[in-house]
């Protein structure tokens, strides 16, 4: 007697190769783009296409969103969406929402940076438009303040810088602080006041 054995091809869920063609991935929803933003009664937003501008108390900032999302508006609440669901549009999604909502809470209520001097004789002045830094160089060293950007010296060695442009008041804040970094033996220089400084132990003799 001969026996026959027949074979039968099941591919087995588990292993079977699968086609990358036929697998479509969804971007998930970004968790800051679909917030939604609330505009204060004083504060005013256009929108006209992806052109939005923003006044308020504080003052007025526009910018043009990317084309991979839409603005719209329905009394004082402001929407962002995407209109491609790929991993790109989702971080766009969530950063021009952030940049809108900045533009927002920047017009109504401004932003504020302070910096520490910490140093024997350092000290801040302003002049007019004008920062003038005694950083323990051989000459002082003068910035010029820009428009829209306020800077108010406390007690010689505390400097404030506010404006309605976070971007702005962010970016003056670094210059001034780059005028003199802090060092990590001492903690002399320029800082944040919320910043913190690692120190190093310095050469010990034998």
């Amino acid at each position: 007697m001969f026996a026959t054995t027949a074979k039968f091809s099941r591919a087995n869920p588990r292993t079977a190769p699968v086609s990358r063609s036929t697998v479509q991935t969804t971007a998930k929803m970004s968790r800051i783009g679909k917030q939604t933003i609330q505009v204060p009664e004083k504060t005013t937003v256009t929108i006209k296409g992806n052109d939005v501008v923003v006044k308020g108390p504080k003052g007025q900032l526009s910018r043009t969103l990317h084309p991979l999302v839409s603005i719209s508006q329905e009394g004082n609440v402001v929407s962002i969406q995407r209109l491609k669901e790929t991993k790109t549009a989702n971080a766009i999604h969530g950063l021009e929402r952030a940049l809108v909502n900045n533009m927002v809470i920047g017009v109504t209520n401004g932003f504020e940076k302070t910096l520490s001097m910490i140093g024997v004789g350092y000290r801040a002045a302003v002049n007019g438009k004008t920062l003038t830094l005694s950083l323990g160089y051989s000459h002082p060293v003068e910035m010029a303040i820009p428009e829209g950007i306020k800077v108010e010296v406390v007690k010689n060695t505390t400097i404030i810088v506010s404006g309605h442009d976070k971007e702005q008041v962010g970016q003056f804040s670094s210059d001034v602080r780059s005028k003199r970094e802090p060092e990590p033996y001492k903690g002399k220089g320029v800082r944040y006041v919320d910043e913190y400084v690692a120190k190093k132990e310095g050469k010990r003799g034998k």
